[in-house]
């Protein structure tokens, strides 16, 4: 979190159910967060085609998100802005974020539902892309906000924006961090280090090792299941030129748990791309 963003939520919506639960998981944030909320919703074929098969103009968009705005103001009191705007949803949605200079995107995910798919490898491409975190939101409700926040340690590479980010979201919604990790002397190098960096800051915390098994994914989400926990934090692992981002299973059996616990997505940035040795 070295650059500089700015106080704003932004989530993109097609109006399908996950995407109105995105919007309302965000607006509760930008609530609590005294954040400003922007509505996007990018203008494709996906578009055109459902505005043909309903007889209706663009300006339908332009009303459905001003609909929507209205009501978050009227419920949460907060500021929400609408963006509607033609061009390729991957490439709108990044655009946007970096424009408005995001400090957070919502993300809905869903199947065949909707007049765009955000689901599978298109919500995977838009994570991967995004410059700011992505918490993906699926269709189980959750309300009161993150309060135990389930942070997996993978390896002693390029956790520390993570943990900036976790810091950050633990201190702003007075949550728990809670530490999991498998055996391995780099990982409990790493997790002391992180143990020691939430005492510093003030930030509560616990700490659990499980048994190593092939499926340390299936380990991270039975675990933040049976606690009830509300958010898992994971980070992307950047490829060797630094110009995209990859997801394997591990990530994407996260991302798309069958609990439907919120998962927030951080890509790395070079610089923060290394051990922690601080």
């Amino acid at each position: 979190m070295k650059d500089k963003l700015n106080d704003i939520i932004l989530v993109p919506t097609d109006f399908s159910e996950v995407c109105d639960n995105a919007i309302q998981q965000a607006a509760e944030a930008a609530q609590f967060f005294k954040y400003e909320l922007y509505l996007l919703h990018v203008i494709d074929k996906n578009t055109h085609a459902y505005l043909k098969s309903e007889n209706k103009g663009i300006e339908e968009i332009h009303d459905k998100l001003q609909e929507i705005a209205d009501n978050l103001v009227a419920k949460f009191g907060i500021v929400v802005k609408v963006v509607a705007q033609e061009g390729d949803i991957f490439k709108s949605i990044k655009a946007i974020a970096l424009q408005l200079g995001a400090k957070l995107v919502y993300l809905g995910t869903h199947g065949k539902v909707g007049m765009q798919k955000l689901t599978g490898s298109y919500a995977l491409r838009v994570i991967t892309e995004s410059p700011a975190p992505v918490i993906v939101v699926q269709k189980r409700q959750f309300k009161n906000g993150f309060r135990n926040i389930l942070l997996p340690i993978t390896s002693n590479a390029g956790p520390w924006e993570k943990t900036n980010w976790a810091t950050f979201m633990a201190k702003q919604l007075n949550a728990k961090i809670h530490l999991i990790s498998i055996p391995g002397k780099e990982i409990e190098e790493t997790t002391k280090i992180l143990s020691h960096y939430f005492e510093e800051n003030k930030v509560e915390y616990t700490s659990t090792t499980v048994e190593k098994s092939t499926n340390f994914s299936q380990q991270v989400i039975e675990y933040a299941t049976s606690h009830s926990y509300d958010l898992i934090m994971i980070m992307t692992n950047p490829d060797a030129s630094w110009t995209k981002y990859l997801l394997g299973s591990y990530d994407e059996e996260i991302i798309f748990n069958g609990s439907q616990i919120p998962v927030m997505c951080i890509n790395p940035r070079k610089y923060n791309w290394e051990k922690i040795d601080k």
